[in-house]
Order: C-alpha cells, then structure tokens, then sequence
C-alpha cells in the first residue's frame, strides 16, 4: 500500500506538469500568434533598412503586390523582370505612390544576366530584396512525362534557385557593411512537404525555404533578417486562380498580411489561414498526406489532359 502512494505522487506530478507545459505552449502559440497577425511590424518595414528596395518577378501577383506595398512604405524600388513593357507600366503604376523607380529587363532563365543586374543595382542603398521569380508546371505530370523535361529541369533551377542565390550574392555585402537589411525569399507551401506530380517545383521551392533558414542563422547577428516565405494557393496568374477566397487570397490581401511578419517570423505561411492550413497539414501522418496530394494532383492532371484534348 506503502509503495503505492510514492507512485501515484509521481504520476500526479507528471500529470500536473504535462499540464502546465501544454497550457504554457499554447499560452506561448496564442501570444505569438497575436503579436504576428493581430499587431504585426509593418512600422519596421521601411526606408529606415535602406532607400531601395529590389523585386524580381514583379509585374505580376505577388512580386508586383511587394514592390506597390513597399513604394507605399516608401521605398523606391527596383523592379526585375522578362518584359520591358510590363515594368514600364507597374513602373507608372508605382509612381503615384511619390517613389522613385528603376526597372531592370532580364530573363531569370538566362544565367548570364548577373553583370546587367550589378551594374543596374551599383551604388544603391538596398534595403529590401524580395526574391519572388518563379515558375512552376503547366499543370500536374509525372517527372519522366513533363513536356520539353531538359528545358523545364534547366529554366526551372535558374529561374527558381540561381536567380535566389545570385541576387542575394550580388546584395547581401551592402546589408552586412551597414549591419542592417531585409530577404525575403518567396518559397511556397509545395517547398514545406513533398508534392508528387509538382516534383521539380516542389523541391525547388524546399531548397528556397532551407536556403533561407540557413541564411538567416549565419547573418542575424549581422543584423540582416532572412525570411522564407510559404504560401499555399494565392489567386495569381502562376496559380491559374482568377478569383479571390477567404484560403486563396488575392495577392494584394496576402502581401499586407506578410509584410507584418518582416523582423517577426523567419518562416512563415505569411496570411493567418495558410498558416492554420500549414499547421494541420504537418501534423499529418505522412502516409495520409501523400496520398491526398497525389490524388488531388492526378486529378488535377486528368481534368487538365481532357480539357487540352477538347481543344
């Protein structure tokens, strides 16, 4: 009976303090949870990292909601992308927001073009990079079937990992000689677990999110913060999603929740939603995960063939 009693004592505090940590881990989630969505740190988004801010990708989606979000912090900015036409016009568009703009015209599937780029960004203050160039399947396909494979294997690494760690390369110095600056890689929700049917994309995207993960360890102390951002679906032309929900935002509404994680969360999901979403998700058995996602993805890819088919 003796010997009982020392047990359950035991057990009890095991109990109480399993309890005690599960209450402060959700204490802790719900305080961070609030800080991030509810307040937020636009006020340290802004000239004060730099007068430049530099955006790839962006004449469209979220590249071009980060550069119109930026200028509004007033930043001058940047723009990086394949079509000259397409940055003179976001480049008006900006203007109303009082900034100075400057527009590099470059193909990221080309791996020739750093020099033009150097050159174009010499002797600015950059503050802000947004590596946002990407490009992704025309639809859902197995690895050996995916249309012109030599050319998406090559276009899909220098679009979707050189150009990340080249223009990080070309502006990190000037961030770590003036001990202050912000990266903010755009990964994906397909970089956060695997997702067959999307191979290659998906495993670029997770090498952006490690990428940034390691970067940010070297450099914090340096004083410039690295963040990889995971998005699930946004309603872009990349997505081939014309119309805006509440778990597939426009990218004007995703890019004004992100911005408030900037100096907040190294990782992130960037918009509430997708970041419940990314939650439940990784708490999946593997097993389940996968076969969801390539029965959505097989799907997808059947719907896709019919409708190219008909046509």
């Amino acid at each position: 009976m003796e010997s009982a009693l020392p047990a359950a004592g035991f057990l009890y505090w095991v109990g109480a303090g399993t309890v005690a940590y599960l209450a402060l881990r959700i204490s802790y989630s719900l305080f961070t949870a609030l800080r991030v969505w509810g307040v937020g740190n636009e006020a340290g988004v802004g000239p004060g990292l730099g007068e430049w801010a530099v955006v790839t990708g962006s004449t469209d989606g979220i590249g071009k909601s980060y550069a119109e979000e930026l200028a509004k912090h007033g930043m001058k900015v940047v723009l990086i992308s394949r079509s000259k036409d397409k940055l003179d016009q976001v480049s008006s568009e900006i203007k109303k927001f009082k900034v100075e703009t400057r527009t590099i015209a470059v193909d990221f599937a080309s791996e020739d073009i750093y020099d033009k780029i150097k050159t174009g960004l010499a002797g600015l203050e950059i503050g802000i990079l947004v590596n946002n160039v990407g490009m992704s399947y025309e639809y859902p396909e197995y690895f050996l079937d995916v249309p012109d494979l030599d050319n998406v294997i090559k276009k899909m690494i220098n679009i979707n990992i050189l150009s990340v760690c080249k223009m990080t390369q070309l502006v990190l110095p000037g961030m770590v000689e003036r001990s202050k600056g912000a990266i903010l890689n755009i990964s994906s929700g397909s970089g956060m677990l695997p997702v067959p049917l999307l191979t290659i994309y998906s495993a670029t995207k997770t090498f952006v999110d490690f990428f940034s993960q390691c970067l940010h360890e070297e450099y914090r102390s340096k004083g410039v913060f690295v963040q990889s951002v995971l998005p699930y679906f946004v309603a872009t032309k990349l997505a081939k999603i014309r119309k805006p929900t509440l778990d597939k935002p426009s990218p004007e509404t995703f890019v004004k929740s992100a911005i408030k994680t900037v100096g907040l969360q190294s990782r992130t999901n960037g918009y509430l939603i997708h970041a419940l979403m990314g939650s439940i998700i990784s708490n999946l058995p593997s097993w389940i995960y996968l076969k969801i996602v390539m029965n959505m993805n097989k799907s997808t890819r059947a719907h896709y063939l019919k409708k190219t088919k008909k046509n």
